[in-house]
């Protein structure tokens, strides 16, 4: 019998990684930048993973998505990890933590 599978706290290891992965140009995580839009994973350890860049013509827009992809497959929980790029809605300062925006001396 397979062992039972929390998705609640596997989203919470995914998203302890997630706030490993800084964007190059900007001293914050992606997950506190508000580029992380939703975090699925299924029972059967197949994480997806909904993102979106600061702008469509983002310098990493190559790299950051396999990063993410490399970062969240290295859990010893995940199968699989997929991540989609989305522009809808488009990225916005308002997206970002209360703690991110004070790192950047937005308040």
């Amino acid at each position: 019998m397979e062992e039972e599978i929390n998705t609640q706290e596997m989203g919470e290891k995914i998203v302890k990684v997630l706030k490993t992965i800084y964007d190059p140009e900007i001293p914050v995580d992606i997950y506190e930048l508000g580029l992380i839009y939703d975090v699925m994973v299924s029972t059967d350890h197949d994480v997806k993973i909904l993102m979106t860049l600061t702008t469509p013509n983002c310098p990493v827009a190559e790299t950051l998505p396999l990063e993410v992809e490399e970062r969240v497959k290295s859990l010893d929980s995940v199968k699989d990890c997929e991540v989609e790029i989305t522009f809808d809605p488009p990225w916005s300062q308002d997206l970002m933590s209360e703690g991110a925006k004070l790192e950047l001396g937005l308040l």
